[in-house]
């Protein structure tokens, strides 16, 4: 693996001259108020470009690019710098879409006269099927931080109030986050409002904060109603509130992070992969109502897909799952 990044400009350097980029800026401002990106994904994409800046250059004199002139020649050299540096082929492929977008974004400002980035060769990687948990699985998940808050310490009344609220919300998490498909940070961003228990659905916000309408299960609205109760308990105001529907200790809105820590824990009470991710839930969502007959628009949109094509990968977890049952059942699948 060659490595000469001694000539390459500072990542510092580069992010101030990206900063400073009128160019940049305007692209930032695009993406916020056109296209309405979240904060991280600007972030994501100004650091994608600040990295440009820095291999594309070796002084801070040459750093300030006409993006004007971009053409196919430095797109390439992008592209081959970072595989020299190790990058996963996923990280290759994230960066190259960024600057592919800018470009993009450069042709409609008139700046560009076609887009450079188009005609690279693709580093997308293969795509894989993603992983489910069976309907048995998730309903081990689900039952999980009850069983593990029964034997947390509950010496005093105050422990054991701490114990009933963690329990009651972390299993409304879980419960809502597989009822309706959910992101976990579509799921912590929901507030009291958002849900209706008449209709038994809820308003979720996902990725461009496009929002959509999601449904509630039985077990989910039972398990929404307990933790209300239990948020109530504890001064955090109960179904009549406003605000964050999923708070810590401290009454304030739980973090996907805290989530995620949680979630492991539960993975080891009831016995499953420390590998399991709460996203898995939402790919168990999508799968077992494709099992169960459900048309691919509709999953669509249930999950807040875009496009068609994201959906259906979906059914090829399927596919392959009735593959398995049919090798493992059926008496003339292996002579």
């Amino acid at each position: 693996m060659t490595n000469d990044t001694k000539n390459d400009l500072s990542s510092d350097i580069a992010r101030t001259i990206a900063a400073q980029d009128p160019h940049v800026d305007g692209f930032i401002r695009y993406l916020r108020n056109e296209r309405d990106a979240s904060q991280h994904t600007i972030d994501s994409y100004f650091r994608d470009i600040a990295q440009f800046i820095a291999l594309s250059s070796t002084t801070e004199k040459d750093a300030h690019i006409e993006w004007a002139y971009l053409d196919a020649n430095a797109a390439r050299r992008f592209a081959v710098r970072l595989q020299t540096r190790g990058l996963a082929r996923n990280s290759i492929r994230r960066k190259v879409a960024t600057l592919r977008s800018f470009a993009r974004y450069l042709t409609r400002e008139g700046v560009l006269a076609g887009n450079p980035f188009v005609g690279l060769p693709s580093t997308r990687a293969p795509q894989r099927l993603p992983k489910v948990l069976s309907v048995d699985q998730v309903a081990k998940l689900l039952g999980a931080p009850e069983q593990y808050w029964k034997h947390a310490g509950r010496d005093t009344p105050r422990a054991q109030a701490a114990a009933d609220f963690a329990a009651a919300r972390d299993t409304a998490i879980l419960e809502v986050i597989y009822s309706g498909g959910l992101r976990i940070s579509e799921a912590m961003g929901l507030n009291i409002e958002d849900v209706d228990f008449f209709s038994r659905t809820f308003v979720v916000r996902g990725k461009g904060r496009k929002e959509r309408l999601c449904a509630l299960g039985n077990p989910a609205v039972a398990a929404l109603q307990r933790y209300l109760e239990e948020r109530g308990k504890q001064g955090f105001g109960g179904r009549r509130a406003k605000g964050p529907l999923f708070v810590n200790q401290s009454g304030e809105r739980l973090s996907a992070r805290s989530v995620q820590r949680m979630f492991k824990q539960y993975l080891s009470e009831c016995g499953l992969p420390q590998d399991c991710t709460p996203h898995k839930l939402r790919h168990s969502f999508a799968t077992h109502l494709l099992d169960a007959g459900a048309d691919l628009r509709s999953v669509q949109e249930m999950l807040g897909h875009e496009n068609l094509s994201t959906t259906q990968i979906y059914t090829h977890v399927t596919a392959e799952r009735l593959v398995e049952a049919y090798h493992r059942a059926h008496p003339r699948a292996v002579k």
